[in-house]
C-alpha cells in the first residue's frame, strides 16, 4: 500500500483523489510477475503444463509431481544425483552424508479468514515452500490429533487453544540445520497451535525431497524428547504421508532449547554428544523467522493464495541469498573449525593424560555401547552426565567427626566446641558488616538491636572461652583478646571492615572484635609444640565444610543476581520499578559480600592451620572479579560467550576429585573432544558440494 501511495503522488501530487485506484490490479500483476520469475528461474517458462511434469524436466528425478518444483533448496546438503555423483562409489552411510533437518513453528505468521473464499485463485499452490492446500486439508480431516505430554513447552501448551478469528495461528516448517535453507513443500499452517499432526506432515515431505540414497537423518526440534517417541507409530497406516522404515532418524534438541529441558535431556539430545553433528547449534531456523517476520503483518489480511505466494517468494529469496554466500561462509566456518579443533584436542589431551588406562578403556566401551544403541534407548546416553555429589557441609563433617570421636585421640566434645566457634566467628562477621553498613546514621532502634545482638554474642563467646582450657590445656590464657580492627581480607580488594565513621559503634571491647581461641588463631606451629595436632586436624576438616557452605550459598546468590538482571532490571518500565529492582540487586549484593567474607576467613584459617598444597589448590583465593555477574553467567547462550569459562568455584566439585572417586572423573567435556576423524564438522564435504554447484552454474569456486 505504501508503494501504491507513492505511485499516486508521483502521478498527481495535488489531485490525489483523481488518480484511479488500481491497487487490486497492481496486486494481481505482482502475483503474476512472481510466478513468471519463478517459472523462468526453474527453467519452465517455455514449457506447457503437461511438459513441465515430464520426468526429464523435473528437478527431482525421484518424484513424479510438481511439489516444490519452482523454488530453490540448499546447494550444500547431500543430494545424490544432484550435488553427489551417483557414478562415483561413495559410502553414503558415512556421517558426512547425513541430512540435517531443523523443525520449528512461528506464531507471528497469523492469517485471517478470507471474506470471499470462493473467489480465490491459486497460481502456484504447493509448488513452493508452502504445502498444497487441498491435500493438506484432507490429511488433517483424516488424521487424529494426539496431545503432547511435554507440559513445559509454551508452544505445546497453546496447541489446543482456539483462535476463532484466525484461519491460521502460525506456520511450521523445516530447514537444513547446517546451512539454514528452507525445504521446499515443507511449510504448513497451524489451525490451533503447534500440534504434532502439523509437524508430521512437514517432516514427512522433508524426508521425501531429494532423499534417494541418503541413509541417515539428524533432526532438530525443540521438543524432540517427546515428539520422536511415537513418530513412526503415528504415521503407521497413514494414507497421506509416510517415512521409510529403513531410514534412521537421530533426534536432537538445539543448544539454546535443551538447557530449558530436564537435566537428563542434555546428554540424550544435545548435538555435542552426537558423532558427526559437528559444530551446529540446531537453532538456525530462528534466524530465518526473524527475517520472514518483517513481511508477516502485511500478509495477515491477504487472501490465502496471495499470502501463500508471498511467503514462498520471500523464503525463496532467503535461500537464494544463502546460495550465493554459501561458499564464503563455509570457508570461514572451516577455518574457525580448524582452530577450534586444535584447542579442543589440546584440552582433551590434558584431560586424557590424567586418566588411568583401565578407566579410559572402560569409558570407551561405555561410549561405544551408548552410541550404538541410543536410538533404541536414549537413556543409555546418561553415562555422559557428570555424576557429582554436593560438597560436604560443615554439619555433615561434624556428624562424621562425632561418629569417630570415641576412636580418636583427644578430649571428647572438641568437635562440637570448634564447630560452635566457627558459628560464632560467622556471627561476628555478619555483625561487623551490619554495623559498617549503618555507619554514623544509626537510629535508636538500630543501636538497641546491635546492643542486644552483642549481649547475646558475648554470652556465647564467654561459654566458648570457658571451655577452651579443657582442649587447649591449663596453660592457656583465657583472657579476652581484643582485635585490632584490621581487615580479614587477604588481598585488600574489600578494604577494612571498619571505617572512621563507625568508630563510635565499634568499640574495641565489643563482642564482634574478640578473637576466638581456635587452633587457627594460635597457629599450626604453636599447636604442634603443645601437642594439639588432633585439634588442628579437626578444625581443618570443619573449615573445609564451612568453605563448601559459603561457596554453595555464593553460587546461589550470584545466580539470583543474574536472574534479577535478566528479568526485573532489564524489563523495568518505570522509575519506581527500576528503583525496586535495583533495591533487590543491592540486597543480593549484601548476601554475596557476606558469604565471600566467610569464605575468605575460612581459607585464611586453612593457611594458618598449615593446610596442604592440594587443599589450597582446591580452595583458591577469591578475588573481586570472581564475584562479577558477567554475560557468561546471565546469558550463557549469548553471542560471543560460547567458549567463556566461569570462575573456578562453579565447577570445583568436578575438577579435583578424580583420584579419590571413579565416578567423579566423568566430565561433560569428554564427548565434544573426540578425535578429528570422529567429530570434525562436515564442512569439507559441504564446501566441495558448493564448489561443484558453482562450477555447474558457471560460477567460480
Amino acid at each position: 500500500m505504501n508503494y501504491f501511495s507513492k505511485l499516486r503522488r508521483i502521478t498527481s501530487n495535488v489531485f490525489l483523489h483523481l488518480v484511479p485506484d488500481w491497487y487490486r490490479e497492481l496486486m494481481r500483476l505482482a502475483r503474476i510477475w512472481r510466478l513468471l520469475k519463478l517459472l523462468k528461474w526453474s527453467r519452465m517458462g517455455h514449457l506447457s503444463p503437461a511438459e513441465q511434469l515430464q520426468p526429464q524436466t523435473l528437478q527431482r528425478p525421484d518424484r513424479m509431481d510438481d511439489q516444490g518444483d519452482l523454488v530453490l533448496f540448499c546447494p550444500a546438503c547431500p543430494q545424490p544425483g544432484i550435488n553427489l555423483s551417483m557414478a562415483e562409489e561413495a559410502d553414503l552411510s558415512h556421517w558426512k552424508y547425513t541430512r540435517t533437518v531443523v523443525m520449528d513453528g512461528n506464531f507471528k505468521a497469523e492469517h485471517m479468514h478470507d471474506r470471499h473464499p470462493d473467489d480465490q485463485v491459486s497460481l502456484m499452490d504447493g509448488r513452493g515452500y508452502m504445502v498444497g492446500r487441498e491435500k493438506y486439508q484432507d490429511y488433517l480431516k483424516a488424521t487424529n490429533h494426539p496431545r503432547s505430554k511435554c507440559n513445559n513447552h509454551q508452544a505445546v501448551n497453546q496447541a489446543n487453544a482456539n483462535r476463532h478469528k484466525l484461519e491460521a495461528t502460525g506456520i511450521g516448517g523445516c530447514a537444513c540445520a547446517r546451512h539454514g535453507c528452507f525445504v521446499p513443500h515443507a511449510v504448513v499452517d497451524f489451525q490451533k497451535g503447534e500440534q504434532q499432526v502439523n509437524m508430521d506432515y512437514a517432516l514427512a515431505h522433508t524426508l521425501s525431497y531429494n532423499m534417494t540414497g541418503v541413509q541417515q537423518v539428524l533432526s532438530f526440534y525443540d521438543i524432540n524428547c517427546q515428539y520422536m517417541k511415537n513418530l513412526r507409530k503415528r504415521l503407521t497406516g497413514n494414507a497421506f504421508i509416510g517415512i521409510p522404515v529403513e531410514l534412521p532418524i537421530v533426534p536432537s534438541i538445539g543448544i539454546w532449547h535443551v538447557h530449558g529441558h530436564q537435566a537428563e535431556c542434555h546428554a540424550r539430545y544435545a548435538p555435542s554428544f552426537i558423532p558427526g553433528a559437528g559444530r551446529v547449534d540446531g537453532e538456525i531456523i530462528e534466524t530465518l523467522w526473524s527475517i520472514l517476520n518483517v513481511i508477516l503483518p502485511s500478509a495477515r489480511g491477504m487472501s490465502f493464495p496471495h499470502r501463500q505466494e508471498l511467503l514462498d517468494y520471500q523464503m525463496n529469496d532467503s535461500n537464494f541469498q544463502k546460495m550465493i554466500r554459501m561458499s564464503g561462509a563455509l570457508k570461514r566456518k572451516l577455518r574457525a573449525a580448524m582452530v577450534g579443533m586444535e584447542n579442543a584436542l589440546a584440552t582433551f589431551q590434558a584431560l586424557d593424560d590424567g586418566i588411568p588406562h583401565d578407566q579410559r578403556e572402560g569409558w570407551l566401551e561405555q561410549e561405544k555401547t551408548a552410541m550404538r544403541e541410543c536410538s533404541i534407548d536414549p537413556k543409555l546416553m546418561d553415562v555422559f552426565n557428570v555424576r557429582t555429589a554436593k560438597a560436604p557441609s560443615v554439619k555433615t563433617i561434624e556428624i562424621s567427626l562425632l561418629a569417630r570421636e570415641p576412636l580418636t585421640e583427644g578430649c571428647r566434645g572438641s568437635v562440637t566446641w570448634i564447630a560452635r566457634g566457627l558459628q560464632l566467628e560467622q556471627t561476628q562477621i555478619i555483625l561487623r558488616m551490619d554495623v559498617k553498613e549503618v555507619g554514623h546514621q544509626c537510629t535508636e532502634r538500630q543501636l538497641l538491636s546491635f546492643a542486644r545482638r552483642r549481649d547475646h554474642l558475648s554470652g556465647d563467646i564467654a561459654t566458648s572461652l570457658a571451655g577452651a582450657p579443657s582442649y587447649l590445656g591449663p596453660g592457656y590464657d583465657s583472657e579476652l583478646e581484643e582485635g585490632d580492627n584490621q581487615s580479614l581480607d587477604e588481598d585488600g580488594w574489600d578494604g577494612g571492615l571498619l571505617d572512621e565513621s563507625a568508630v563510635s559503634l565499634f568499640d574495641k571491647h565489643h563482642a564482634e572484635t574478640i578473637h576466638l581461641p581456635l587452633p587457627s588463631v594460635l597457629g599450626s606451629q604453636k599447636c604442634q609444640e603443645d601437642g594439639l595436632d588432633w585439634l588442628v586436624k579437626e578444625e581443618t576438616q570443619l573449615r573445609t565444610g564451612q568453605a563448601n557452605d559459603a561457596l554453595h550459598e555464593l553460587c546461589l546468590a550470584l545466580t539470583d543476581k543474574a536472574v534479577l538482571f535478566r528479568t526485573n532490571v532489564r524489563h523495568a518500565s518505570s522509575q519506581a520499578t527500576t528503583s525496586r529492582a535495583w533495591g533487590r540487586v543491592m540486597a543480593v549484593d549484601a548476601t554475596v559480600n557476606k558469604f565471600a567474607k566467610i569464605y575468605r576467613v575460612s581459607r585464611r584459617a586453612m593457611v594458618a592451620l598449615g593446610a596442604s598444597n592440594s587443599m589450597l589448590a582446591r580452595y583458591q583465593v577469591l578475588s573481586k572479579d570472581h564475584l562479577k555477574v558477567s554475560s557468561a553467567v546471565a546469558e550463557p547462550n549469548a553471542r560471543g560467550h560460547r567458549n567463556d569459562a566461569l570462575p573456578w568455584f562453579w565447577s570445583m566439585d568436578v575438577a579435583r576429585d578424580a583420584e579419590a572417586n571413579d565416578w567423579m572423573m566423568e566430565c561433560k567435556a569428554f564427548t565434544p573432544f573426540l578425535p578429528p576423524d570422529a567429530d570434525s564438522p562436515s564442512l569439507p564435504s559441504s564446501l566441495a558440494a558448493v564448489q561443484g554447484f558453482e562450477r555447474l552454474m558457471g560460477g567460480e569456486a
